[in-house]
């Protein structure tokens, strides 16, 4: 896959169309639906007593991984200025779902989120990392995990358990939830899109060294809000998730 003019996201009616939706709330829509759905599926979870032999709990726990993940492909939006067209707006939604993921850090985040577009696939690239899965995830965490998050999340833990809720239920609902939906994000939409290993000729054969999934947009929706058409998104980044299927027009 290469680039040229003939990329959807490149036409000027598909832009106008995007800016057209996002003028219209589209995106703070998309935003608001899945924030509150998962502060709703967080309280109301957490206010039932699950047993880990209730098959229920698994299917929900399911759906709070997915809706983390959300939270993070919704702040990812907003550091591209695709949630809003409100600078301020998107800012603030960015912070409020970093910081319901795991206390991660705007600030922090958002400059090394460019950094990973204008350096992708190279020793520049914050994201990027060894062929080697766990040895990538590992690098990938230490970067972007910092000790206050830990104490936060601590803080945030027990006091929750002041206020009622239970252990239990707080594991089954946020901390299983949120590291199954990292490493969802990482293996759909860095580990497969940016893998390489020079050694064995397999290095992405493309400017943004990306690979895209095939035209699947049920399985590419749920895997990772369409971000398994990663070469889309890295040819057209202002392009919102919910739209991103709609630049897919090649396997190749």
């Amino acid at each position: 896959m290469i680039c040229d003019a003939s990329f959807v996201g490149h036409h000027s009616d598909f832009k106008a169309l995007v800016h057209s939706r996002l003028r219209n709330g589209w995106g703070l829509g998309f935003a608001l639906l899945i924030m509150i759905s998962w502060a709703a599926v967080l309280v109301m979870a957490c206010s039932l007593a699950w047993s880990w032999q209730n098959p229920w709990l698994y299917g929900a726990m399911a759906a709070q991984t997915f809706l983390f993940t959300g939270l993070f492909i919704t702040a990812h939006d907003a550091m591209h200025g695709t949630v809003s067209l409100n600078p301020l707006l998107n800012r603030w939604v960015g912070r409020l779902c970093l910081g319901a993921f795991a206390f991660n850090s705007w600030r922090r985040m958002l400059p090394e989120h460019h950094r990973h577009h204008r350096h992708v696939g190279t020793e520049q690239d914050p994201d990027f990392g060894p062929p080697r899965f766990w040895e990538w995830f590992a690098g990938f965490v230490r970067h972007y995990v910092r000790w206050y998050q830990i104490i936060l999340c601590a803080v945030f833990y027990n006091m929750l358990q002041w206020f009622g809720v239970s252990a239990t239920s707080m594991v089954q609902f946020y901390i299983i939830p949120s590291v199954f939906s990292l490493l969802q994000l990482f293996y759909f939409g860095t580990y497969l899109p940016h893998f390489s290993d020079p050694g064995r000729g397999l290095v992405p054969d493309n400017v943004h060294r990306s690979r895209s999934q095939q035209s699947r947009h049920v399985w590419a929706f749920l895997t990772c809000y369409f971000f398994g058409y990663h070469w889309e998104h890295h040819e057209a980044p202002a392009t919102p998730w919910w739209m991103l299927y709609l630049t897919k027009t090649s396997d190749s």
